[in-house]
């Protein structure tokens, strides 16, 4: 069996362990297959065990090695989990059927613009900067509530749920308590929550998303410079 597809297969089987551990049907927890920074050649052989939902970092990345794949694989679902430029909208409502990434009223704004022009709209989620990190994206908790309105009654967006990247040094489970709590107000069902390093407690934190890369591709090759 292929490296990664062994892989793919071991993630799997904890995420439906994580699951049964917290009282959980493992079909409750889907596996988002993090690719970015990795090529077709390494991507083609988990679509080929039948995988079909995986996100990337970058627009103009997926948009070199997408494409393609999803002439061989058209049942693919693409999550967009890195921030958006609203610059590259046009471009990410073309290649993507989730953005993940929705944190601030001016992209709000041209998403459903563009979504209007195209007819395509995709569906969205609402990243949450739990750690209120400056350097990091996300809409900040305790603007959350206000942000999540605006997005469903002023644009229309189909907000499906949240997502959240807990600081490195800090216990992820307060983040993944924090940003449920956030969901339950705003009645939201989707928890995207959880990576390579934390995803079991992410899902008995009641994560309906996992992102993991790394844990099944391997080491990321480093973003060229510039």
């Amino acid at each position: 069996m292929n490296e990664t597809v062994a892989n793919l297969q071991r993630v799997l089987g904890e995420i439906a362990s994580a699951a049964r551990e917290a009282d959980r049907a493992p079909g409750d927890v889907r596996l988002v297959a993090v690719s970015k920074t990795h090529d077709a050649d390494s991507i083609r052989p988990v679509l080929q065990a039948g995988h079909r939902l995986f996100g990337e970092n970058r627009v103009q990345e997926a948009a070199e090695k997408w494409p393609g794949l999803r002439a061989e694989f058209p049942d693919v679902r693409l999550h967009l989990i890195g921030p958006l430029q609203t610059n590259k909208v046009h471009q990410a409502l073309g290649l993507f059927d989730v953005i993940e990434t929705v944190d601030r009223p001016k992209l709000a704004r041209e998403i459903a613009r563009e979504a209007e022009k195209t007819g395509r709209m995709p569906d969205c989620f609402i990243q949450v900067n739990t750690g209120a990190e400056p350097q990091k994206a996300g809409v900040l908790p305790e603007e959350a509530d206000a942000f999540i309105e605006s997005c469903r009654k002023e644009f229309g967006l189909p907000i499906k749920g949240l997502m959240c990247i807990p600081p490195l040094d800090e216990e992820p489970s307060l983040h993944f308590a924090l940003l449920r709590e956030i969901a339950r107000r705003n009645d939201l069902t989707e928890l995207s929550m959880g990576m390579s390093g934390d995803y079991p407690v992410a899902i008995a934190f009641g994560a309906t998303l996992v992102r993991v890369g790394t844990a099944i591709f391997g080491a990321r090759e480093p973003y060229p410079a510039g």
